[in-house]
């Protein structure tokens, strides 16, 4: 049998083999499957078929409505460059270094993901507020208040989006060879030279993926922002604010706000789907 022949024979066998599982699955998984399916699914179209489509270019031009997306999509991206800035060299950090507490320092990095968004925007107003353990700091020295302004949804978006970014970077740091960045700094370039030289090349596609993630978590942020930043039309009423604010009073506009935030999610799953789909074969 030739090479060719031996690998459709692989790909057919694997292929069978497939099949069988499939053929295979028992009925008490396949059944809670199915509804976890279902349970899932259900809402997103529930959402598609009660949406006001022939209404909905009026509703997405509404001047309140347009102002939320303007502010979404403003401080999503600022949020994004904020994480870019600390979070590549935090993730580098984490990944490259060896130093008494890392991990707890990565726990801590992470802690985000995991906290309630309620209570990370009053930890924000404990630590950046007027009176707060340095925002009274920079309120006093330097006239700075962040709290219920548009660059207070920019720290709010930031603080729980930024973990994704370190995450992503930092397992794609562990996954490159160091041993590049030891042959640039051997033949003379610094550390800073060689990571900026040779290393962000090399991790570019771990920073983009962050980079998404992160621009998606902070477009999508809500409890943070509406507890350090407050509702504010305008000024720092973002698109999941304003959605809960039209479900009261509106529920054609926030049905509308709810499909661009669909939307937006359903293009970065298929933007990353490719780096998926690479990370599982």
């Amino acid at each position: 049998m030739t090479v060719t022949d031996k690998a459709g024979a692989v790909t057919r066998g694997g292929g069978a083999r497939r099949r069988r599982a499939v053929r295979g699955v028992p009925l008490p998984l396949l059944l809670p499957a199915l509804v976890g399916l279902a349970f899932l699914l259900l809402p997103l179209l529930a959402l598609l078929i009660r949406a006001p489509w022939r209404s909905l270019p009026d509703q997405l031009t509404s001047t309140e409505v347009w102002q939320a997306l303007q502010l979404s999509l403003v401080s999503a991206t600022a949020a994004t460059a904020v994480s870019l800035v600390l979070g590549v060299p935090l993730a580098w950090l984490l990944a490259r270094t060896d130093f008494p507490g890392r991990g707890l320092v990565r726990a801590l990095v992470t802690l985000p993901l995991v906290l309630p968004p309620v209570v990370g925007g009053v930890a924000l107003l404990l630590a950046l507020g007027r009176n707060g353990v340095v925002g009274q700091w920079l309120d006093s020295w330097f006239g700075i208040t962040l709290p219920f302004t548009t660059a207070g949804v920019v720290v709010a978006e930031a603080f729980v989006a930024m973990p994704f970014l370190v995450i992503s970077v930092e397992g794609t740091l562990r996954a490159a060879d160091p041993r590049y960045e030891e042959a640039a700094t051997t033949l003379g370039a610094s550390r800073f030279t060689a990571f900026r030289r040779v290393t962000l090349p090399l991790i570019a596609p771990g920073i983009a993926a962050g980079a998404v993630l992160a621009w998606a978590r902070a477009l999508g942020e809500f409890g943070a922002t509406i507890t350090f930043a407050g509702n504010f039309p305008g000024r720092t009423q973002t698109m999941p604010l304003a959605v809960y604010l039209a479900l009261q009073d509106d529920p054609a506009a926030a049905i509308a706000l709810s499909l661009v935030l669909l939307a937006v999610s359903i293009a970065v799953l298929a933007g990353l789907r490719d780096r998926w789909m690479t990370a599982s074969s």
